[in-house]
């Protein structure tokens, strides 16, 4: 196969995918008509704008005790090099967000910035769900479904598109393990 056609092939398998996204993200912000259901997602991405996450953690680190303050610290930097690795991804990028570039978007918040990709929201959630769990396991069942829940909001309220969250997603987790890996090397 020629460097042509593979190229040619490489951008219809591309612009598949992205009419697919498209299609999944207006039926995800579909959920907006919803009153109840908007104002879950809503809040949910409030709170991932880092409330949650960091009372959470001031909290673990508080009553877990001496033991919970290096991951908890640990965290709370790891969440400084999330910040860093989506804001120049962002700015290099440069992708607009959803309801810049389609039309019929229904927007329930307002962006914190311009650009869509990665999601920053997302990240976060990620890195933290996983340190936490991992740290304190008894919060699983709390922190996983928050996180989904943020992440999809993301999508649900017309600020990112399916692949700003997966490869948020993907960031996210790769920050926790590195995290946790410095923890246990530490400790």
């Amino acid at each position: 196969m020629s460097t042509s056609s593979r190229s040619i092939r490489g951008r219809f398998i591309l612009n598949k995918y992205l009419h697919w996204e498209e299609v999944v993200m207006y039926r995800l912000n579909h959920v907006n008509a919803i009153r109840g259901l908007r104002r879950i997602f809503a809040i949910s991405s409030r709170l991932g704008d880092g409330v949650a996450w960091y009372t959470l953690a001031a909290l673990l680190a508080l009553f877990g005790g001496v033991s919970a303050w290096l991951p908890m610290s640990v965290m709370m930097m790891s969440a400084g090099v999330g910040l860093a690795i989506y804001a120049t991804i962002k700015r290099f990028t440069a992708r607009p967000r959803p309801q810049v570039a389609h039309d019929g978007l229904v927007l329930s918040v307002t962006p914190l910035d311009k650009y869509s990709f990665p999601s920053g929201h997302t990240l976060h959630a990620v890195n933290f769900a996983i340190q936490m769990t991992v740290f304190a396991p008894v919060l699983a069942w709390i922190v996983i479904p928050f996180a989904l829940l943020v992440a999809l909001s993301r999508m649900v309220l017309g600020l990112h598109y399916l692949s700003d969250v997966l490869v948020g997603a993907a960031i996210g987790a790769l920050l926790a393990v590195t995290s946790l890996w410095l923890v246990s090397a530490i400790a």
